[in-house]
């Protein structure tokens, strides 16, 4: 309910404060000169809050969504890592196109629900997914440190589920052929990384951006100082992987610190997309992508008998969910367990002695 009191200040002149009171929400007033402007203010405020899409905060209504999307394009994301500037810019400027126009104040989350089934027409649930997170980053510093809403509107918003993690892994036969293919490439470089990558679970970028300065023979531990989740790593070097960088580094350029440094350019790692490409083709292999060679790793270790925490630790994963996809591999530790509880359970039992 509104009320619109006339007051006077000290010069006579007349003005209309308006007060909106609605049971659930807190008070909501503002003042105008004229009584027309007081009404229409009070009407368009109680239908906002009724239909939950009013901020009280008169930023939400000085700002627009495109200005929050460029103070967070130009000021937050130069800092971020350059995967992560190169994948989310896009992202934002799509939701800035649809809405950029709106007010904060005017963007419901009816409205970010129907972007989202529009991106889900054309787009997997994973895709929309962190088209999702990219504008929940924004919409987050927008809350809690600009001070331009009081409320994040995609806490209202339904989110896909995630589709079940991708596992494909290797066959023994695959690997075999997919060895050979590299053994066999032109590229100097591209069967050491296919055999790193087996023996590591590291991922792509961790191994093409490697340093011989990250690397320990002695210790035979490489430390990944840059991480997808942020956090050093360290990764044992084992095996045949560990003789395979034993040779490298007998060899090293003077003139280029990667592990894998390109041929001819000073101070960048090589090339192996076509090389890749090419070996795979050779060998036969359909449906594999060379992130699926962390998927092997992850595979044969649980294979092997390795737990999820096991799993996580090596992988460099902060949280377990990631690594349950591989749990299935892994019968070695459930299978013990059910055992003692089936043994026990199901012990032959004492004779019983009837009573006369």
């Amino acid at each position: 309910m509104a009320t619109i009191q006339e007051r006077k200040d000290a010069t006579g002149k007349t003005h209309f404060r308006v007060q909106v009171r609605l049971k659930g929400f807190p008070p909501e007033q503002a003042t105008f000169e004229r009584k027309t402007d007081a009404r229409k203010w009070a009407a368009q405020t109680e239908a906002a809050i009724q239909q939950g899409r009013y901020f009280k905060t008169v930023e939400a209504r000085r700002h627009t969504f495109g200005e929050m999307m460029d103070r967070y394009i130009e000021n937050v994301l130069p800092g971020k890592k350059q995967n992560s500037r190169h994948s989310q810019e896009p992202r934002l400027i799509w939701w800035k196109e649809r809405l950029g126009h709106f007010t904060l104040a005017d963007v419901t989350p009816a409205m970010i629900a129907e972007a989202r089934d529009a991106l889900l027409k054309t787009h997997s649930p994973t895709t929309v997914l962190h088209y999702l997170a990219a504008l929940n980053r924004c919409y987050s510093l927008a809350v809690k440190e600009w001070e331009w809403l009081d409320l994040n509107p995609l806490a209202k918003v339904e989110k896909p589920q995630w589709p079940r993690g991708r596992v494909r892994f290797l066959s023994d036969a695959e690997r075999g052929a997919l060895l050979n293919a590299c053994k066999a490439s032109p590229n100097p470089c591209l069967y050491d990384i296919v055999v790193l990558a087996l023996c590591s679970g590291m991922r792509y970028g961790e191994i093409m951006n490697l340093t011989w300065a990250d690397v320990d023979l002695d210790r035979a531990v490489i430390t990944l100082q840059d991480t997808k989740n942020g956090e050093r790593r360290a990764v044992p070097l084992v095996g045949f992987a560990l003789e395979r960088i034993k040779e490298r580094g007998r060899i090293r350029r003077l003139d280029n610190f990667h592990v894998f440094p390109a041929p001819r350019k000073t101070g960048e790692p090589i090339n192996i997309k076509t090389s890749w490409t090419n070996a795979i083709r050779a060998a036969g292999i359909e449906n594999f992508h060379f992130h699926d060679l962390r998927h092997s790793a992850a595979s044969y270790l649980a294979m092997n008998g390795a737990t999820v925490a096991e799993l996580a630790e090596i992988l460099g994963h902060k949280t377990l969910a990631m690594v349950k996809r591989y749990s299935h591999l892994s019968t070695s530790h459930t299978s013990g367990v059910l055992e003692r509880m089936a043994a026990k359970i199901f012990a032959e039992p004492e004779t019983v002695k009837e009573n006369a």
